[in-house]
């Protein structure tokens, strides 16, 4: 199976996920990204089940939008059943690598007041330790070369984020992102409390205090559901 069918097949046992297990009327968390896509598409078809999304990215919510899906205001809520969205990497822990499509701070947010976090992602995310995939940092842009200097001092190679036209990529909130390549990530919960804590980071891209509940991983075999 090609990247994408893998891709569709997991965000179609996402939306049947859903489907299966939160009550009419309700709302849904949507994330961000490619995999996430093929889930916003299935979800089309039950759209009348539920009452809205909550969309982690002005790109989800355009494609939210196209198919006639509400998209609310995240202060119009007080708690998500579900929220779903991928992930660059996974662990056998529930920890992940996120932010390669730029919206780490706003999925990090949403998956904050999901009760569920169900991570869609085909079985090249699946890792042993984090860090293969540049970790992605997202910063006030003042803060930028102080940042690189602390973040290169953990032991990585910092890179300032560039947009398709060599411009620098500028996020939905008005930010740069720094890629780190080469961290070796031991502890993914002490890492991500330590780099938030540092003065002009807006967040790191390590999901691991609050990590993904359920995985649906994708393969040649089929969707497995593993729960953490």
């Amino acid at each position: 199976m090609t990247q994408d069918e893998l891709k569709h097949l997991v965000g179609r046992a996402a939306a049947n996920y859903v489907l299966s297990n939160v009550a009419q009327g309700a709302v849904v968390g949507v994330g961000t990204g490619s995999t996430v896509n093929f889930f916003i598409d299935e979800l089309a078809a039950m759209k009348d089940r539920f009452r809205g999304a909550i969309s982690s990215s002005i790109a989800s919510t355009e494609r939210l939008k196209k198919h006639g899906i509400s998209v609310l205001e995240l202060d119009e809520i007080e708690t998500l059943p579900v929220y779903v969205d991928g992930a660059d990497e996974i662990d056998h822990s529930g920890h992940m690598i996120k932010g390669g499509g730029g919206a780490l701070t706003r999925e990090k947010i949403v998956a904050m007041v999901a009760q569920t976090f169900v991570c869609i992602v085909d079985e090249s995310k699946r890792v042993d330790r984090l860090g293969k995939f540049p970790l992605p940092v997202e910063v006030i842009p003042m803060a930028r070369a102080a940042l690189m200097r602390r973040l290169a001092a953990l032991g990585g190679e910092p890179v300032v984020r560039l947009a398709k036209d060599q411009s620098v990529f500028v996020t939905d909130n008005g930010n740069t992102i720094i890629d780190v390549h080469g961290l070796r990530i031991d502890d993914p919960e002490a890492l991500e409390a330590e780099i938030n804590g540092w003065p002009g980071i807006v967040t790191v891209g390590l999901f691991a205090q609050r990590g993904a509940n359920i995985c649906l991983l994708g393969s040649a075999k089929g969707v497995e559901r593993i729960d953490y």
